[in-house]
């Protein structure tokens, strides 16, 4: 366009043409990523929007749906407060959740890791298990469709560095499966980070395996990444055809064959109820205390450092 401007009679000219072509380029550029909010290049950025940003502040999100997990646990998916919005979560991270109790006066705060994908855009999944005597569970068990539920975060547990370790074992129990699996999940699909991942994980029954279909997808789709091994303290005879699934208390002597030694190049990433805790590297005392490494992984040669207690 310049090249066609030879010599103006006068200066003001040139400058209102110069002017006008930089408005229009501004313009264009505009108008390019308002129209595709894809677009590859831009000026302006195109990020989606990160709903937790560790601003210490609630946000009311409402529920769009619930699904059946087993007889107990249940698939709760809420949207995020647009269809771009993604929750900017970190691998691996959590979200704090909360609701004023009536009856106590009180409000009711429990921590919970999404299973969704961190980068999925509109709406983020929980997997909760209900119990009985838990305010929180018993709330979000009485929610409907459109019902809100007050969220904050990121609560971070474990800055992820891909490649950190050669090889990593899970060891987890029931809903303990959640922040396992987001940790697994965002390993094995990231094609850059080289990590093996195994997984040991326990249940009563099949039926209670969570994340099983999901589990054993990644399997599949990555057998040179992920391994998994399910344990079930009683086995349907239907599912005796399943490699994967043992009857039993997952042993000691099994974790020596079938995990990675303790080696400055492996780690150990540990999640379940307490008496499982207690039993393969005793309860974390506080999210800023680890405890003191106990039980079958320190008799298995592992350190405090090389295990880590979600």
């Amino acid at each position: 366009m310049f090249s066609q401007i030879t010599k103006p009679q006068n200066s003001k000219l040139l400058t209102y043409i110069i002017g006008a072509t930089a408005t229009f380029a501004v313009a264009t550029t505009a108008y390019h990523y308002t129209s595709s909010k894809k677009t590859s290049f831009s000026i302006i950025s195109n990020e989606s929007p990160k709903v937790f940003i560790g601003d210490n502040k609630w946000i009311d999100l409402p529920l769009l749906k619930v699904e059946e997990q087993s007889h107990d646990t249940k698939l709760f998916t809420f949207k995020l407060p647009t269809d771009d919005s993604v929750t900017g979560l970190t691998l691996a991270s959590a979200v704090l959740t909360k609701f004023f109790n009536e009856e106590t006066g009180k409000n009711v705060i429990r921590p919970y890791t999404p299973v969704s994908d961190l980068n999925m855009e509109g709406s983020f999944q929980l997997i909760i298990k209900h119990y009985p005597g838990g305010p929180m569970t018993n709330h979000i068990f009485k929610l409907k469709p459109n019902d809100t539920l007050s969220f904050k975060g990121p609560i971070k547990k474990w800055d992820w560095v891909p490649n950190s370790f050669e090889r990593i074992t899970l060891l987890g129990a029931g809903t303990g499966i959640t922040p396992l699996f987001q940790l697994a999940r965002h390993i094995v699909e990231n094609p850059n980070d080289n990590t093996k991942v195994d997984l040991i994980y326990g249940n009563k029954t099949p039926n209670d395996i969570l994340l099983k279909h999901e589990l054993d997808a990644l399997h599949k789709k990555y057998p040179d990444k992920f391994n998994v091994s399910y344990f079930v303290d009683s086995k349907e005879s239907n599912l005796d055809s399943d490699s994967k699934l043992h009857l039993g208390f997952i042993s000691k002597e099994f974790l020596k064959t079938n995990i990675a030694k303790a080696t400055e190049k492996t780690h150990v990433f540990v999640c379940g109820p307490p008496p499982f805790m207690k039993a393969f590297s005793g309860e974390k005392v506080s999210p800023k205390d680890q405890g003191e490494l106990i039980g079958i992984l320190k008799e298995l040669g592992y350190t405090k450092e090389q295990v880590f207690k979600f």
